[in-house]
């Protein structure tokens, strides 16, 4: 595929590019249970204007687009007044994992700098932290030291405390975790946190725009925020339950003196003096600009409306799935994101059945699930997928998976002890990924999830 030699018109163009969606997942309708967040037609028609108004600034420079400035100073200011610390300061970031990265660095950083020694810094964290925590071992040379968790799915404490070493340089809960919806026991890990010195960092990216607003509409929420002592600092996704436009997260830290070790500064460049506060260099403003405007439209009126919606629509949901025989929801859920899972159907096989009907659910593995991620967009079509998640789970029970669906190939790689060989798989995928005249989706078993790029 080449260059083309002449320009195709406008309307060419997007005629193209729109009939390429007809093949995507109905997010607008409610069909599809992670990704997207949508919170109603206002809203994207206010992400829409604000984005494409600053379309062409970038966030690189200040100096330049003193609007930008503006704008993420009060995104930032708004931010740590729902994390409970408005002393705390942060910056915007592209998304959940590249707040995280920053999270990483920061303390292994900070660690540095008290103890010059320190050559092999680890961070104690539960399986159930999201993958960008590997990712950022992975980039930064931190070593992941994994603590099982409870029968609530929640850390387990008195583990991570054995887990704890003089290499250690971070502790990390979340709030919730993604595969369960429960939110860690914050206070306690950030305890132990504060008696080593060290780092705890609270992976929010889910719920930093939920659970605010759920603790004033009176629903019980565990301690996880910056008003529990400990806590060094935050991620928060705006483009979740913030319903801004994707690309947009928040990475928050109790103090300047924490930030501080996020920086990045070099000073002899030919090209002049060069500063960035995160990972990227050239920063979209369309993406800062829509973030300021839907929190301004929505308020603290429009995000508990869309909380209590979602939270009424998610408790619909597990009452329905619980009331299915041979379905039940693991664990006890803190918001509006849950798995469920069978011990008589093979779940998998639920899954393909729902994929017939035009819903897009995630598999999870260990042990295997579905998932589902709750907004607004869901209130309307609450009452059908459950229709349509009982049909599927008895023809799943009568029939089984069939020979060459997702099912049986998702069942087999999560079975599969060479976790090895199974990355080998999600390589092979991201190399088709790119290759324009293959589909990339063929031969990858079903999945999806928050930030799971080959899940």
């Amino acid at each position: 595929m080449k260059l083309p030699t002449a320009g195709k018109p406008h309307d060419e163009l997007l005629a193209e590019m729109r009939a390429l969606q007809d093949g995507d997942a109905d997010w607008h309708s409610g069909k599809i249970w992670s990704l997207v967040y949508f919170a109603g037609d206002d809203v994207a028609e206010v992400l829409k204007e604000a984005y494409t108004t600053f379309l062409y600034t970038n966030g690189l420079s200040v100096a330049a687009f003193r609007s930008l400035q503006k704008l993420e100073s009060e995104v930032i200011a708004m931010t740590a007044e729902l994390l409970g610390g408005s002393e705390a300061v942060g910056n915007m970031t592209s998304g959940g994992t590249e707040s995280i990265l920053m999270a990483i660095k920061t303390a292994r950083d900070m660690a540095r700098a008290r103890r010059p020694d320190l050559s092999e810094p680890e961070m104690v964290l539960p399986v159930t932290a999201h993958p960008a925590f590997e990712k950022g071992a992975h980039y930064f040379s931190v070593k992941p030291v994994h603590i099982p968790v409870d029968e609530e799915f929640r850390a387990d404490v008195e583990a991570a405390r054995a887990a704890i070493t003089d290499n250690t340089v971070l502790i990390v809960g979340s709030a919730p975790c993604y595969p369960y919806g429960t939110v860690d026991p914050i206070p306690e890990l950030a305890a132990l946190a504060r008696e080593r010195g060290i780092g705890c960092h609270v992976d929010a990216c889910v719920g930093g725009f939920l659970l605010p607003f759920l603790r004033r509409l009176g629903y019980e929420v565990p301690p996880w925020d910056f008003g529990v002592p400990g806590v060094t600092s935050i991620s928060a996704d705006l483009h979740k339950y913030g319903y801004a436009a994707r690309g947009s997260s928040t990475v928050m830290y109790r103090s300047k003196e924490v930030r501080r070790h996020q920086f990045f500064s070099y000073a002899d460049w030919p090209g002049g003096l060069y500063g960035s506060p995160t990972m990227a260099g050239s920063r979209p403003g369309g993406a800062i600009a829509a973030a300021w405007a839907v929190m301004n439209y929505l308020g603290e009126e429009g995000y508990l409306r869309l909380a209590r919606t979602v939270m009424d629509t998610a408790q619909k949901l597990k009452d329905g799935i619980n009331a299915i025989p041979g379905l039940q929801v693991m664990g006890k859920p803190d918001a509006s994101i849950f798995s469920f899972a069978s011990d008589s159907v093979d779940i998998y096989a639920v899954a393909d059945a729902m994929d017939s009907r035009g819903w897009h659910l995630d598999r999870q593995q260990m042990p295997p699930k579905l998932h589902l991620v709750v907004t607004p967009a869901h209130k309307e079509i609450a009452g059908q997928f459950l229709a349509d998640l009982e049909d599927s789970t008895q023809s799943a029970a009568t029939e089984g998976p069939t020979p060459g669906d997702r099912a049986a190939m998702y069942g087999m790689l999560g079975s599969l002890p060479d976790r090895g060989a199974v990355e080998k798989v999600i390589q092979d995928f991201l190399d088709r990924a790119t290759e324009p005249k293959e589909d990339p989706m063929a031969g990858l078993p079903g999945g999806g999830g928050r930030g799971s790029e080959a899940s």
